[in-house]
């Protein structure tokens, strides 16, 4: 995976590590099984909310989860 993309570790929940490719508009999630999925459309301000939630799990699951297109890649 080195395209660069940093990635936020985080430990909440199954969420190990995030990242977000403004560029692209693709956040990352690195799960704490060792799954890692893209998710596809996530804009700045929603990375943004995320990033800075005081409980991010709990934030992707009701905002992040179900609302956008993913892809596994790993």
């Amino acid at each position: 995976m080195g395209d660069g993309m940093e990635m936020k570790r985080v430990s909440a929940g199954k969420l190990r590590a995030i990242g977000h490719d403004a560029g692209r508009r693709v956040l990352r999630v690195e799960f704490d099984d060792g799954k890692v999925v893209e998710y596809a459309g996530v804009s700045q301000e929603a990375w943004r909310r995320l990033s800075t939630s005081a409980s991010p799990w709990n934030h992707f699951r009701d905002n992040i989860e179900e609302e956008y297109a993913t892809r596994r890649i790993k």
